[in-house]
């Protein structure tokens, strides 16, 4: 058996148990939050390689990444994979976070602080210091993928009759001071990141709650978080149209759904992944109530990993998504 097919196999039973406890502690969930523009429309599943830009659609609603250029070899550095993803889980976690913090000024929120070691920053959005500081070591991979994020350029683009969009850096002020070799020791100047305000202020406007503990077991597959995520919003969306209502279920297109998450040229493909996925996820939120059916993905209300009872204020009130149109862009006055 080959080292790429037996790490596959070993990590059913860390999933297995992860789901276990998870079952067995279902109150000590642990609160994290996404923005609900990266959950209908996510980062890239692989490197893009040399384009100059990459997209992703959702009704007339695009999403597109500028990526962040090599000063030396003039290169693209897309972010991509699973740990860009956890990386803006943490991000819009604090972001929301430092939001409701009243000693803090307006400028400061928007400066998140990443720890006094790589190794605490590490175990903070769930990855392993144990991995080492090799090229695979999840050390050299985060602070790769960090600045290739924290670089890039997220833009939101609408055309509905006019053109409404966000040109947004991610955070175009930073310091990084990683070594992966020194990884476990204390820094002598903490590193830092500064949001751009545009993206701070879409990445705060009623995020999506998810469960920390899911997002560390489905870590290994980019497309099983961006599912994930996915399904917590639509469960979320599903509960307030049954309150008012409304048909409280939704199918969402393969099609659509192919070109909001799916790397794939072969629709058949990203189909085969999805179907493959949704037994992980259903481990992992019991809750959940999904069925792949032949002309999609469909949603109907169901529980939602973080009780609604225990967010504030409109994060509990994530409306139904009006007219199709799931990504809201704040106009600009």
């Amino acid at each position: 058996m080959s080292r790429t097919k037996a790490a596959k196999y070993s990590l059913l039973p860390k999933l297995l148990d992860a789901a276990l406890e998870m079952e067995e502690r279902a109150d000590d969930y642990e609160k994290a939050f996404m923005a609900r523009q990266l959950v209908q429309c996510t980062l890239p599943h692989s490197n893009p390689g040399d384009t100059p830009i990459w997209t992703r659609t959702n009704g007339w609603l695009t999403l597109a990444i500028k990526p962040h250029f090599d000063l030396k070899t003039k290169k693209p550095l897309y972010p991509y994979g699973t740990i860009p993803r956890l990386l803006l889980f943490w991000i819009v976690t604090e972001a929301n976070r430092q939001k409701n913090d009243k000693t803090l000024t307006a400028q400061e929120k928007r400066v998140l602080r990443l720890g006094s070691s790589l190794d605490a920053f590490m175990r903070d959005i769930g990855l392993s210091p144990l991995t080492g500081g090799g090229k695979r070591g999840d050390a050299k991979r985060l602070r790769n993928q960090a600045e290739r994020l924290f670089r890039s350029e997220i833009i939101f683009d609408e055309r509905n009759g006019g053109v409404t969009y966000e040109d947004m850096k991610v955070a175009p002020r930073g310091y990084l001071f990683w070594e992966a070799k020194r990884s476990g020791q204390q820094d002598l100047l903490p590193s830092w990141v500064q949001l751009g305000e545009s993206f701070y202020e879409a990445i705060t406007e009623r995020p999506v709650p998810i469960d920390t503990r899911a997002l560390r077991a489905l870590k290994q597959s980019p497309l099983t978080l961006d599912l994930y995520a996915l399904l917590v919003y639509k469960t979320f969306a599903a509960n307030r149209r049954k309150e008012k209502g409304l048909d409280s279920s939704q199918t969402i297109p393969w099609e659509g759904l192919h070109r909001q998450m799916g790397t794939e040229r072969d629709l058949a493909l990203f189909k085969f992944k999805v179907r493959k996925a949704l037994p992980r996820i259903r481990l992992v939120y019991r809750g959940v109530n999904v069925e792949a059916t032949g002309e999609g993905l469909r949603v109907g209300p169901g529980k939602t990993p973080i009780p609604p009872a225990t967010l504030d204020g409109e994060l509990a009130k994530l409306e139904p998504e009006e007219q199709g149109v799931e990504i809201i862009i704040k106009k600009r006055s």
